[in-house]
Formats: C-alpha cells, structure tokens, sequence
C-alpha cells in the first residue's frame, strides 16, 4: 500500500509519537495542546482503538510504527455534496460560470441523461473517489424534480446499501419551495419517509414564504424527518430567507435537525441586519454549513468584471454566537463547479484561505470532523475514541503549515485498522457517459 510509513502486520499494533487535533479527540484530557495540537501514542488492537496514550508511553513490546510526529485524524464528514449530477462536465458545461448558466445546464443534462443507470455510474465514480480520499460520512442533495425524485432515490438507496461499512450516507430531496403546495410535495414526504431521507429544497423571497415553511415544518414533524435547505445562495442583499426560517423553525415548535447551506447573502448585510440574523439563527439552533468553493466560483461572477467580495457567509460571526459550522465540498466537475474531487483536505484547506479561519488553526479541524458528525447525528464519527473504530487517517504533517500547504497525497486512509487502497478510479470511466 503506497503511503509516506509502512504499518505493522499485526493485529494489534500501536502509533507511536502522533500528532493529534485535540479537537479530534472524544477526551482531550491530560494531553497538553499546542496549536490545538496533542501528541499521542495510539494503541489499534483488532479493528479498534484500544488506548490513547501519552507520547511515549506505549508498551514498548507492541508493533509500533513511529509517526515521527505526523498527525493522525478522524475519517472525513462530507455533510453537503450533490454526487447525483456530479461528473457531468464534459458533457453539459456552464458556458459563463454564472448561476443562472450552471442552473440552465444541469436541468438541460437532467431532462436529456439521467437514467438510473446514469446517475448509479456517476454516484459510484464520486463515492470511490470520497472513500479513497478518507471520507467516512456524507450527506448528498439530490436534484427531486419529477419524476427524478423517485429515479434518483430508488438509486442512491442501492448505493447507500452496496457503501455500507464503508461510506456510511444520507440523502436530501432538493426542489424548488415554490412547488410545496402541489400535490407533489405530498407523494415527495411518502417517499423520504420510504427512504429515509430530508427534507430539503431551495427557498426564494415569496409573498407567502412564511406559509410555505410553516408547510414543511409541519410535514417534516409529521413524518419524523429533518430539513436541510439551500438558502439566500446570491449576493443580492434583498433576499434573506435565513431569519425567516429560524423564525418558522421558533413557531412551529419543530424539535428536528434544521441545516441550512450558503447563506451567502448574510455577507451582503449592514451590521445591525446581519446581528439580528445571527440572533434568532442561534436561538433556533440552525446548523449552518459553507460552501466555499463553490461559493467563490459562482458567486459575484460578471463577464469582464474582477470579483469584489468571496461570496461566503459569516462563517465566523455564526459560530462566536454558537451556531454550529461546517464546511464541505458541494459540487464536483459539474455546471455549478467545474472542479474538485470529494477530497475534505481540499476543503478545509480552501477553506482556510477563503474564510481566514487561521489566527488562530486551534480548532479549525471541527469543521469538516466532530462539528459536521454532529450535525448529521452521527457525533461519533467524527472523533477518536477509545473503544471506537480505528477509521483514521494518518499524515507525514507535523504541523499546521505543513498540512495547509500540501495536498497530501501521501496519506494513509485506515479503516478498522487496515490500510486501504487509496487508487482513485480514472476518469476514463466515465466516457462512456460523455458521448450521449
């Protein structure tokens, strides 16, 4: 297995001297952090995580591969991701990078190529590609405009069954808010329940949005499903639907999960309107997750024109409220991303540069670990616990400038304990596709 060290071929086995986000941590305590760094040694005996120790204090007759300081981190939440119209590039490009042409063309690609066989071969390419990256949970928006909706899940069923043990995911129905009271959205609910899916969708600055969320906070706390919305993604200020969802989330009493995406014109704002904002999106309890790189590619977007702003929300002001943030990686290689690779160290790596999150890097690793697990109830993955599995990722990185400045492509991906084959599928794969 190709990898910058070569793990011990034993069942029990331990890493010695590993640097550690104490973030990353189920139980930081009696480590002394740096940076918001720990040095560790991690005893993995049959597939789990038997110790965290103190560096150099490992019994001495273990295995042991020496990771000379390199760090150690939890598998990847990927917590907002569209695998369904992923890969599609080549085929149906955006012929001016804006919204409006990525929109056009996805729905174009849509009508013409999304068979199920289509979207399960584009689905499998992403996920091999998340896997081999170190990702260990992801949740994926899927394009629900009829009749894709019952194509599109019936799909991502099967792949949620063929990636257990592996990628363990979810699915978001997304369409417009503006179809909430058609008969649709009733045989739409039947099917999230009958696939275990979110509520999702996109909302728009309506005259009666209030009644249209009241709709579906009524439906999602009638059916037991949470909600995960695309909101305010543009950099006209006049639309905020942000305040108005937490404020519906606050009336309606809904005791579910409520996530919303972008939130891109919350950076439009005056001070006074974005504080109000933040207010009643932390009273709610809204988990909000950013899209960066997506975010800077389409946003403020005009032909001849040098962007002026990065088209990301308050990424910062919404977790000192206690809002809880994550990044995550949106699309990939399609009209409203023309880039990207399921990879979270290209994230959160961008994710630094974009959103300043440096000054200080202390818990900077959260937003693409323990704060997205948390948001998808799945807090455990997102940490290294004792009794936990050994699904860890393993760096030649000592240090955070190390870590942001390379790719690094040399990473160890180990899941119950065994290195995995990183080998990334080719995108020769895919052709196929292409000539429709």
């Amino acid at each position: 297995m190709p990898g910058f060290m070569t793990l011990p071929e034993a069942p029990t086995f331990a890493l010695l001297r590993a640097t550690v986000p104490a973030v990353c941590l189920a139980e930081a305590s009696g480590f002394e952090a740096k940076e918001g760094l720990v040095s560790a040694d991690i005893v993995v005996a049959d597939g789990k995580i038997d110790a965290i120790l103190p560096a150099g204090t490992a019994p001495a007759a273990l295995p042991a591969a020496d990771m000379r300081g390199g760090m150690v981190w939890p598998t990847f939440t990927d917590m907002h991701t569209h695998i369904d119209k992923g890969h599609i590039w080549e085929r149906r490009r955006n012929p001016d990078g804006t919204f409006m042409g990525a929109l056009e063309n996805v729905m174009a690609d849509r009508l013409a190529n999304w068979s199920a066989d289509d979207v399960a071969a584009r689905m499998e390419f992403s996920l091999k590609s998340a896997y081999a990256h170190g990702t260990g949970l992801l949740r994926t928006h899927l394009d629900s405009l009829p009749p894709q909706h019952e194509i599109s899940f019936e799909v991502f069923s099967h792949m949620r069954e063929k990636w257990a043990g592996r990628i363990e995911l979810q699915a978001v129905a997304l369409f417009s808010i503006d179809m909430i009271f058609e008969p649709f959205f009733d045989d739409l609910t039947r099917l999230l329940k009958r696939h275990n899916g979110l509520i999702g969708g996109v909302t728009q600055m309506l005259p009666d949005l209030d009644a249209r969320l009241d709709r579906m906070f009524r439906a999602a706390a009638d059916n037991g499903l949470d909600i995960d919305l695309h909101v305010d993604e543009t950099e006209d200020r006049e639309v905020l639907t942000l305040g108005r969802i937490a404020e519906a989330k606050l009336r309606n009493g809904f005791e579910g999960s409520v996530t919303v995406g972008h939130c891109c014109s919350l950076a439009r704002q005056d001070e006074d309107t974005a504080k109000r904002t933040i207010d009643v999106v932390a009273q709610a309890g809204l988990s909000v997750v950013s899209l960066p790189m997506c975010n800077m590619y389409l946003q403020d977007r005009h032909e001849g024109r040098t962007p002026r702003w990065r088209g990301v929300t308050l990424f910062k002001e919404l977790a000192a409220a206690g809002v809880k943030t994550a990044v995550s990686s949106d699309n990939t290689r399609d009209p409203f991303y023309a880039y990207g690779d399921l990879d979270p160290v290209e994230v959160i790596r961008e994710a630094v540069r974009i959103l300043q999150l440096d000054h200080p890097l202390d818990e900077t690793a959260r937003i693409i670990t323990r704060t997205p697990a948390d948001i998808l109830g799945r807090g455990e993955r997102g940490v290294i616990a004792e009794g936990g599995p050994a699904d860890i990722i393993l760096f030649s990185a000592r240090r955070w400038s190390e870590f942001l400045s390379r790719p690094q492509a040399d990473r160890i991906v180990m899941r119950n304990g065994m290195g995995i084959d990183r080998s990334l599928p080719d995108y020769r794969e895919l052709d196929p596709l292409m000539d429709k």
